[in-house]
């Protein structure tokens, strides 16, 4: 089993980058997808997510858990949408062409189709990016990288040890579900959805006793090494800035500026009308 949210160590120029670059890259890709409701930005960042997660050598199997659950979560949000509100586009885009009536007030529109389509997208989207942030991030670096920005090391030491957190407990959770299987658990393929259930939910109650005993074990060692008693301190992977970090802190800030200037001057809004 692949860990989840893990740094992937490579020599790609993603990697390379400094966490303060792929930090700021990611919140305005993140912002130009959710500020918009236009499928043809939403289409051109996803595409240009894609792109880059190739470049980081990424494999599909280290994503694949995250991509099941991804996937379970966008069918949810669909479903529920349209059960909770089956013509809330309707009124957004202000006509109506009816598909397919279902019963009742549930007809199937081209305006709602088409806003559930933009709206999955918009979710899809984000992903790779959230994937290429945390897969090509050393937490040390990208710790010691927003605090030379002027962020209190205090606040990027608690953002390196959650990055450092995931495949921890990722780790844990398997060691405690081998040891119940060593004892003659069975939650194998073989049995039941509700007996793997029953059975995975007593693997959590011990996950999270040894969790709290290595968050006081992390405090302790914490403690008795000095950490807060000085204003300042150095980092051993701090990276400087380079002209790849500018290169992609310039090419993501105009992503979003155009972003908001297509909404504002074409659009005339966050939404994109193709039915008028």
């Amino acid at each position: 089993m692949n860990n989840i949210f893990n740094y992937n160590d490579a020599d790609t120029f993603v990697h390379r980058l400094s966490g303060l670059s792929k930090l700021i890259a990611f919140l305005a890709l993140t912002w130009t997808v959710m500020l918009s409701f236009d499928i043809r930005i939403i289409l051109g960042v996803m595409g240009f997510s894609f792109i880059i997660l190739r470049f980081s050598k990424i494999t599909f199997s280290q994503i694949k858990v995250i991509v099941i659950y991804v996937s379970f979560f966008l069918i949810i949000n669909l479903f529920l949408t349209f059960l909770f509100e089956p013509e809330y586009a309707v009124s957004i885009y202000g006509t109506r062409h009816v598909i397919y009536e279902i019963f009742g007030r549930y007809t199937l529109t081209q305006e709602q189709l088409f806003y559930q389509i933009t709206k999955m997208l918009k979710y899809a989207s984000v992903i790779p990016l959230g994937i290429i942030f945390l897969f090509t991030t050393n937490p040390s670096e990208f710790a010691a990288s927003i605090n030379r920005i002027g962020v209190p090391y205090k606040v990027a030491y608690a953002f390196s040890l959650t990055l450092r957190y995931f495949p921890d407990v990722q780790r844990e959770y398997i060691n405690i579900s081998r040891a119940q299987q060593a004892r003659g658990l069975n939650i194998s393929k073989d049995t039941s959805f509700m007996h793997r259930l029953k059975y995975g939910i007593l693997t959590v109650f011990p996950l999270i006793f040894s969790t709290l005993d290595r968050i006081e074990n992390i405090s302790n060692a914490m403690d008795l090494r000095g950490f807060a008693k000085h204003k300042s301190r150095t980092w051993y992977n701090a990276k400087k800035l380079n002209k790849q970090d500018y290169i992609c802190i310039f090419i993501s800030l105009s992503i979003l500026i155009g972003s908001i200037m297509i909404s504002v001057f074409v659009n005339g809004s966050r939404f994109y009308n193709p039915f008028v």
